[in-house]
């Protein structure tokens, strides 16, 4: 089967001047390519991908809409949040609080208290890394203790200590 029989190259090439992305560019330059002759096979080899997924690239600007929609992938929605927008909001709330302000005995907010505190407030579960994401994106960045107690009195510096031990870096607003 022959694609692109009633696209010309120059019309390829105006839809690569107004696309955006990796993947469309891809389909547009392997499209071009094909139209100069070079096979699926080749272009497979190319893109390091199978000769299936060029025959749907190319298969793709054979129907009525514009190049550029037909290059682009569609909107994806994605997973449901675990937390509703309300409980979103007052998550970010106690976040940008002392954990001791909203009920929780440690000195500094981490992801396992954050996987914790989700866990008994709102009886939800996060991974770790699902738990740097929502402390960063709400707004707070992570912060490595530095070791400024070397100078300090022997009794501050055990202090320190024991406050690096509990925390082990702190979340902090930007």
């Amino acid at each position: 089967m022959d694609h692109l029989d009633e696209i010309s190259v120059k019309e390829l090439q105006d839809a690569l001047d107004n696309v955006e992305g990796k993947k469309p560019t891809q389909r547009l330059l392997a499209a071009i390519a094909y139209k100069n002759g070079v096979t699926q096979t080749e272009l497979a080899e190319w893109y390091d991908v199978q000769r299936r997924t060029i025959y749907s690239w190319l298969k793709r600007l054979d129907i009525d809409e514009s190049l550029e929609q037909a290059v682009t992938d569609a909107q994806r929605s994605g997973r449901k949040r675990k937390l509703s927008e309300k409980q979103r909001q007052e998550f970010e709330e106690a976040v940008h609080d002392s954990p001791e302000e909203v009920g929780v005995d440690a000195p500094a907010w981490t992801p396992a208290l954050v996987q914790q505190y989700l866990d008994e407030t709102y009886d939800v579960e996060y991974s770790i890394p699902s738990c740097r994401r929502l402390l960063k994106e709400a707004g707070l960045c992570y912060q490595k203790p530095r070791r400024t107690a070397a100078e300090a009195e022997a009794d501050e510096q055990e202090t320190f200590h024991e406050e690096l031990k509990k925390s082990g870096g702190r979340w902090t607003p930007q």
